[in-house]
C-alpha cells in the first residue's frame, strides 16, 4: 500500500503542471464535509493474533466529519485538515478470552486525525492529492473475569498516509474518494477510575476507503 501511495505522489508530480497554475477557486478556502466508508483495523505484521486459526480484521462502517483549509502555493494546492470519525467495527468473542486481537473483546471508538495534503489539478475540476498526518484512535475494551464485566479504553497513537481524488461540483461543493493507511505504534490503557498507564509499544494497522461530500466558504 505504501508503494501505491508513493506511486501516486510521483504521478501527481509529473501531471500537467499548467493545470495546477489555474488554481480553480472551487479547491481553495475553508471547507467542511461529511465522511463515510469502509474501516478495517487489525494486528500489524509484527503481531500474531487469531481466532479459530484465522487472522482477524475488525471490519466496520466509518462515519464522521472533516474541516480544512486549502490554498494555492507555487502551482500546487496545499491544505491543512482535521477529522473526527467513528466506526461500527466490533469483535464478538468469548469475554474470558484475553488473547484475541492482543487486547481482548474490542469495538472501535472515535478516531481523531490532523494533517496536511498536497495536490494538483488533473483537470480544471478534478484534484488529485496525497495526504499525511497524526492519528489518535480509541479501542473500547470489555474485560471480564467470568463474573464481572469492566469497560476500559485503549488510546492508540500513530501516523496516517493516504491518496485521493476530489471533484468540484459547481464553485462551492465537492465530492471525493480516498484510501488511507494508518499504523499505530504507541498506546496507553485508560481505566474507568481515571488512572492511565505508561505508553507501551504496539503494532496495529488500519485500512480505510472513504467517500466524502462537502462545501466551501
Amino acid at each position: 500500500m505504501r508503494t501505491l501511495i508513493l506511486g501516486l505522489v510521483a504521478a501527481t508530480a509529473l501531471a500537467t503542471p499548467a493545470l495546477a497554475q489555474d488554481a480553480n477557486p472551487a479547491f481553495t478556502g475553508f471547507r467542511v464535509g461529511a465522511l463515510a466508508g469502509y474501516d478495517g483495523i487489525r494486528p500489524g505484521s509484527s503481531e500474531d493474533s487469531d481466532l479459530d486459526g484465522d487472522d482477524q480484521t475488525v471490519n466496520g462502517f466509518l462515519y464522521g466529519g472533516e474541516v480544512g483549509y486549502d490554498f494555492a502555493l507555487s502551482g500546487v494546492l496545499v491544505g491543512v485538515e482535521g477529522e473526527y470519525t467513528g466506526s461500527t467495527g466490533k469483535v464478538e468473542t468469548s469475554r474470558t478470552d484475553p488473547n484475541f486481537f492482543g487486547f481482548g473483546r474490542v469495538s472501535t471508538g472515535r478516531d481523531l486525525y490532523v494533517g496536511a495534503r498536497a495536490g494538483i489539478l488533473a483537470t480544471p475540476s478534478t484534484l488529485a492529492y496525497v495526504k499525511g498526518g497524526y492519528t489518535n484512535a480509541r479501542l473500547n475494551v470489555l474485560a471480564s473475569d467470568g463474573t464481572t464485566d469492566q469497560r476500559e479504553n485503549f488510546e492508540l497513537d500513530g501516523y496516517r498516509l493516504g491518496a485521493g481524488v476530489e471533484q468540484a461540483i459547481g464553485t462551492r461543493a465537492y465530492a471525493k474518494l480516498e484510501y488511507r493507511y494508518s499504523n499505530y505504534s504507541n498506546a496507553d490503557f485508560q481505566f474507568t477510575d481515571g488512572v492511565t498507564t505508561d505508553n507501551f509499544g504496539i503494532d496495529t494497522d488500519r485500512h480505510q476507503v472513504v467517500a466524502g461530500v462537502g462545501i466551501r466558504f
